[in-house]
């Protein structure tokens, strides 16, 4: 199991998306996450994952993982804002350093 924090830039972001059908999606998988089953992650190296969520525009999930079993989502996009989305979310981890 693990423990998920939200940064501000992350709730901020699921607050914003328009479409409730996609905050519930996320919403879940966050859950779903949190119990221990991490879904479709691949590696952005240094400690940053994307979690893909297939689902309209290709929502992405970029967190760390913060000591053993506390995950840190830091920022989310979809596949169009992708490259400054990882950008983005590398910077807010270096900061957690």
């Amino acid at each position: 199991m693990y423990d998920i924090e939200l940064t501000d830039e992350f709730d901020n972001w699921l607050r914003g998306l328009t479409d409730s059908k996609i905050q519930k999606i996320i919403i879940k998988r966050i859950r779903t996450m949190s119990l221990g089953s991490l879904g479709e992650v691949r590696s952005l190296n240094d400690g940053l994952f994307e979690a893909k969520i297939r689902y309209g525009q290709g929502y992405r999930l970029y967190f760390v993982n913060h000591g053993k079993r506390i995950i840190i989502m830091l920022c989310g996009g979809n596949k169009s804002t992708q490259n400054k989305d990882i950008i983005k979310a590398r910077n807010m981890a270096k900061d957690l350093i």
